[in-house]
């Protein structure tokens, strides 16, 4: 692609980070939802405790998420007026909207900490299932504050950096590939009894995919911060946690806000022992409203960095001609 396209990328990536600031996450027929829904109606007829059906599953519903942007952006650009740098910039804007989950992250994260705040610990309690699935019934006020930054920075990783990436570096398709890879993890990839073999390739699929988005991610919160103890929490701790991606971003955290994340979850009745992140204090209720903060600060320098890679790859591609 050329450098004006590549140009009109960067743009595009900013203009939907732009909506996604303004408006979040529509509350009513969200394409992610509706990709959802179809998803789960083709689990249904196609479920079988087998690796290799889940591949397959996994495999048509992102390649076919892929695909079609495929063609729509080659249909965009055949239109009259249109042309490649138009297509590329309405595309990106509207996918690059469609794939963040950022503002609507931040938002469950100041919807607990007024919970919090307020004593209120039955309604945080209930609410915490909109950031993650740990079985909240018994959590006290730290472990709720716990679990709420743990998921702000899981997700800032997964809702933002990891789509700009993606988004810098193939656009459109790039973008909702990898919402399409991240949300059959969330609907599949937990090993429970039912997804254990199903899920396989639909979790692994999206480990890949994160590998580098987290990475990245955890050194933006060093970048943002200029906190050392973010890099050296990383580096002491990430492994410890169970998830390669989840690991480096929340130990990064754990670093950057001076306290320790981790520790003994519950799952569908399960409790998980995970490593302890950081030799920090316990996380408190004040510590909410800063790692939502820390989120922003990051997404940003996520969008700087995808719009930089998309202008890198088109300045790159104009000096080989």
């Amino acid at each position: 692609m050329s450098g004006k396209v590549m140009a009109a990328r960067a743009a595009g990536l900013s203009a939907g980070f732009a909506l996604d600031l303004a408006f979040a996450d529509p509350r009513r027929h969200h394409p992610v939802a509706l990709f959802g829904t179809l998803a789960r109606r083709l689990e249904h007829g196609v479920y079988a405790d087998s690796r290799a059906r889940g591949a397959a599953y996994s495999a048509a519903l992102v390649g076919g998420t892929t695909a079609a942007t495929l063609g729509a952006r080659a249909g965009l650009q055949r239109l009259p007026g249109v042309g490649p740098v138009l297509a590329e910039l309405g595309l990106t804007t509207a996918t690059t909207f469609i794939a963040l989950g950022g503002t609507s992250l931040v938002r469950e994260g100041d919807a607990m900490a007024g919970l919090l705040d307020g004593g209120d610990l039955p309604g945080a309690r209930q609410r915490l299932s909109h950031l993650c699935a740990r079985d909240a019934s018994n959590l006290s006020e730290p472990d709720l504050a716990r679990a709420t930054v743990e998921s702000i920075a899981e997700n800032t990783s997964d809702a933002v950096v990891a789509p700009l990436l993606w988004g810098g570096l193939l656009g459109a398709p790039g973008l909702l590939g990898y919402r399409a890879a991240n949300t059959l993890d969330a609907m599949v990839g937990y090993r429970s009894p039912r997804y254990e073999q199903f899920g396989w390739a639909s979790a692994r699929l999206d480990d890949w995919l994160n590998l580098v988005p987290a990475r990245i991610a955890a050194f933006l919160v060093f970048i943002v911060t200029g906190r050392r103890e973010a890099l050296t929490t990383w580096r002491r701790y990430a492994r410890l946690h169970p998830s390669p991606n989840a690991g480096p971003v929340e130990a990064a955290y754990a670093g950057a806000l001076g306290v320790r994340l981790g520790g003994s979850n519950t799952y569908e009745g399960v409790t998980e022992q995970r490593g302890v992140l950081g030799d920090g204090r316990e996380v408190a209720v004040a510590d909410v409203a800063r790692a939502n903060r820390l989120s922003r600060q990051v997404s940003s320098a996520a969008l700087f960095t995808a719009a930089g890679l998309a202008l890198t790859i088109g300045a790159s591609r104009g000096a080989r001609r």
